[in-house]
């Protein structure tokens, strides 16, 4: 007796589509076409996972620099400052102090160029 795959093929077929919900046209309801949307955006979303984590980082330093301008130093004399006086904080906090804690931020740029 042969082997038939139709029990297996179907519950295949049904996981991709399942996966592609919320796709556009074709790329949701047919299979060929939503299995390579599906192959896509899993590739998007593992580079986009690193490339999150970069573009935080620069909205960040962009944040501090405006800050240090205002302040009257640039942001590398800043952070080589702050490495000097031993304080150690990380660039989301520093940004987040910029934002929300402007006489903070500045009692920090006089540590740094002190």
């Amino acid at each position: 007796m042969r082997v038939r795959y139709g029990v297996a093929r179907h519950k295949k077929h049904k996981r991709v589509l399942r996966k592609t919900k919320g796709f556009w046209g074709g790329r949701r309801r047919q299979y060929r076409t939503a299995k390579e949307a599906l192959r896509r955006s899993e590739v998007y979303a593992t580079r986009d996972r690193r490339m999150r984590k970069r573009d935080f980082r620069r909205l960040w330093i962009t944040r501090i620099s405006a800050a240090c301008r205002q302040n009257d130093i640039n942001y590398s004399r800043f952070i080589n400052g702050l490495s000097k006086a031993g304080i150690d904080l990380n660039r989301k906090m520093l940004s987040e102090l910029a934002i929300r804690n402007p006489e903070g931020f500045s009692s920090l740029v006089t540590r740094a160029k002190g």
